[in-house]
């Protein structure tokens, strides 16, 4: 028995069909998709002077992510590991910082009844 013929033109049909898959379908999505300006000019007014105002703050918040994240990765640790130890010192830091203030309070609440100076009625102290 012979052996059978190769099927060129099937072959060509898969590749012309795989060509554009390959090339037309993300052609198109770039084609179709918006640019970020086009979308801020679809934004009402408000939104616009909104996303305007907030937007050094947006930027300033990213960098200083950015930053954080190059600090992990100087580490040996993992990046999340190292956060989570960032997170927890920084979480302690603010846990002693409130118990020292909350002892500056009592010091001076004492200091002031000692001094026999009553404190308004209503007032903080």
């Amino acid at each position: 028995m012979p052996p059978k013929a190769i099927n060129w033109r099937l072959y060509g049909k898969m590749a012309a069909a795989g060509a554009i898959c390959c090339i037309g379908g993300p052609a198109l999505i770039i084609w179709v998709s918006p640019t970020e300006e086009e979308l801020f000019l679809k934004y009402n007014p408000d939104l616009q002077k909104r996303s305007l105002a907030n937007r050094v703050g947006r930027q300033q918040d990213f960098d200083d992510f950015v930053g954080k994240l190059k600090e992990y990765s100087k580490s040996d640790k993992p990046i999340w590991e190292a956060a989570a130890i960032a997170e927890k010192q920084s979480r302690d830091g603010k846990i002693l910082e409130q118990v020292r203030l909350s002892e500056e309070i009592e010091a001076r609440k004492k200091e002031i009844r000692d001094a026999g100076i009553k404190p308004i009625p209503g007032g903080s102290l």
